[in-house]
């Protein structure tokens, strides 16, 4: 069976540094730092971790009628406005589309932490009798591709998909798969995640996985020496992804082609990576088998880069297997620098910052990266973003329980 193309016809995003498409990537574009003091709940002096990058100046009701969105967790309606932004940015009309070719699929990692607390203390201190009716339909993670479904009328394949930080690519990749496979002819994809509450953050430093940093500028710098642990992001990064001939036919503006995707495991670990990447390897090399490629035409790769000792480390060391003496030319930068770890939304918004790299021919920075590190010698693209001619962009992110996911995306020739 000839595998049909699948390309990208609208981007949404909600972002610690702007929220619409063309806020955050100009903010990527300077490097601005969107990590601040925790503001979602009342730091006490038992918290070693008091940065977040928290999205800023949200407010759903633009979007969403005030009474459906007090019915979505945040995370949920951080996904249903990157959908509608990316359906605007599309110019789709849906109803005139078969219901049972439309789909949504969304990576969310945890699903709504802030309600499960609060209602686990409802509990504990006012009896059952007081919980929610609305508890369980607020915080499973399928609802942020349920209620994008709900929404639109999409009566095809609607599922979420939780691998931990992996969850947003590999939302994506089963996207692709879904149009490759003419199972679908358009997918909302991409990754949301909202987690930065008491229970998460004290979970988290609990994994010694938190930066304890109290400087924003030295709390999330990916493949920096002195790099201690990540921080906690959120929001959402949604794409119209479409069969090539449906957006062909429709006259649509596309604005990138998803052409290879791969997920492996590391069957190692709960929460580490296996050391020498061998998995995150072979998740690429065969990314790149997909896409028809090899190491010679990838010209960018968004990292996972989490600003954590083994992250880089085993991340270096996949690239360096995948690529081999390439690997020394290719530039690679992580925006989460910038945007603190979205989590499962994390591949969403990578893979919305790809696209637009791809269009404009511009690489965003790693910010605040001081204190090279000898093990990782490769072109983070330190602190200034620069221009180049880009074709094909690598997005991989990892994941607790050894998850390994891959996309790559390639600039959109108007003349093919």
């Amino acid at each position: 069976m000839d595998r049909k193309r699948a390309v990208i016809t609208g981007t949404g995003v909600v972002s610690p540094v702007g929220n619409t498409t063309d806020d955050f990537w100009n903010s990527l574009k300077v490097g601005k730092n969107g990590i601040g003091p925790i503001t979602r709940f009342n730091l006490t002096d038992d918290f070693k971790v008091s940065l977040a990058a928290e999205v800023k100046d949200f407010d759903a009701t633009q979007y969403i009628d005030k009474r459906k969105a007090k019915r979505m967790a945040l995370f949920a309606q951080y996904a249903m406005v990157g959908a509608i932004q990316a359906l605007a940015e599309s110019g789709l009309a849906l109803g005139e589309e078969d219901p049972y070719r439309l789909g949504a699929i969304i990576g969310v990692g945890m699903g709504c932490m802030h309600t499960i607390q609060e209602e686990t203390k409802k509990l504990i201190e006012k009896g059952p009798k007081r919980i929610s009716p609305l508890f369980i339909p607020t915080v499973i993670p399928n609802m942020a591709a349920g209620n994008i479904a709900i929404e639109y009328g999409l009566k095809g394949p609607v599922f979420d998909v939780t691998t931990a930080c992996a969850s947003g690519t590999n939302a994506m990749g089963e996207a692709f798969r879904a149009i490759q496979s003419g199972y679908a002819d358009v997918v909302f994809t991409g990754g949301a995640e909202n987690v930065t509450t008491e229970l998460t953050v004290a979970g988290f430093t609990a994994l010694t996985a938190l930066s304890e940093s109290k400087d924003p500028n030295r709390a999330s710098i990916p493949f920096d020496k002195e790099r201690s642990g990540f921080v906690m992001g959120e929001g959402a990064g949604i794409v119209v992804l479409e069969e090539y001939e449906h957006a062909k036919a429709r006259g649509a503006t596309i604005l990138a082609e998803v052409v290879g995707y791969s997920t492996t495991c590391d069957a190692f670990h709960i929460t580490a990576p296996e050391e020498s990447g061998e998995a995150m390897a072979r998740a690429m090399e065969l990314a790149m088998k997909d896409a028809g490629i090899t190491p010679k035409d990838i010209s960018y790769i968004n990292a996972h880069g989490t600003s954590t000792f083994y992250n880089e480390l085993v991340e270096t060391r996949a690239i360096k297997t995948a690529f081999g003496d390439e690997a020394y030319r290719i530039p690679i930068s992580s925006i989460k620098s910038m945007v603190g770890h979205g989590l499962g939304a994390a591949g969403g918004i990578e893979a919305i910052a790809c696209v637009k790299a791809l269009q404009e021919g511009f690489i965003p920075p790693t910010i605040n990266y001081r204190v090279p590190d000898p093990e990782l010698d490769l072109d983070y693209v330190p602190n200034v973003g620069r221009e180049q001619d880009l074709t094909y962009a690598m997005s991989d992110n990892l994941g607790f329980g050894g998850h390994n996911a891959v996309i790559i995306l390639k600039k959109w020739d108007a003349e093919v």
